[in-house]
């Protein structure tokens, strides 16, 4: 990714932090921007689109430093990234907003799991981490938006389900229902045809 972002400022006029807010935004902001383009791209699946989100999102970071109160920069960035992600792909005719189902823990209890590692690897994310890098991404991108999004930030930029959920604006157990249901599509994405159909029957 070409850093275009980098050294953005805003336009002369525009709301900025003060001076001072600039050395504390490099250290704490800009160390995320090639996870913030990471992000971008797997939402848009489009590298130029992504390239222009991030940058229109570090220009809003910056003007709204000033204000950031937050425990996690990383999340506090990813949260403007994909807020900016969905409004450039607002105007994209047919839209479809996509209903989820969600189940599993209760929300007491994801809370308390929240910030702690995953057990173990599950058969899923051991076929992810034998897959080559291309098909892996390709398998991504093949899998519905909320679930593509809690896979990246998760397993490319580990984020913790508390983080995740302050980026996606989602209690921490939606967070780990799609986590794992997105686990279980990358999985059959990557798997061979026949092992694919297999699994699919003992799932069914």
């Amino acid at each position: 990714m070409r850093k275009r972002a980098a050294g953005t400022r805003p336009a002369p006029g525009s709301a900025m932090p003060g001076a001072g807010h600039f050395d504390q935004f490099q250290s704490m902001i800009l160390p995320h921007l090639d996870g913030a383009y990471n992000l971008a791209r797997y939402l848009t699946r489009d590298a130029v689109l992504a390239e222009d989100i991030v940058q229109d999102s570090m220009v809003r970071a910056f003007r709204a430093f000033g204000q950031f109160r937050g425990s996690s920069p990383r999340a506090w960035l990813f949260a403007i990234v994909r807020n900016c992600s969905r409004t450039a792909q607002s105007s994209a005719a047919g839209r479809v907003a996509l209903v989820i189902h969600e189940s599993g823990l209760s929300e007491e209890a994801a809370a308390r799991l929240g910030d702690q590692p995953d057990p173990g690897p599950t058969p899923e994310e051991e076929v992810l981490r034998r897959a080559d890098v291309d098909r892996v991404r390709s398998a991504i991108e093949a899998i519905p938006e909320p679930f593509r999004e809690a896979v990246v930030l998760r397993e490319l930029e580990d984020l913790s389900y508390a983080e995740i959920a302050e980026v996606t604006g989602v209690p921490i157990g939606t967070v780990m229902s799609r986590l794992a249901r997105g686990r279980a599509m990358l999985a059959k994405e990557l798997l061979p045809a026949g092992l694919a159909g297999d699994e699919q029957r003992s799932v069914s």
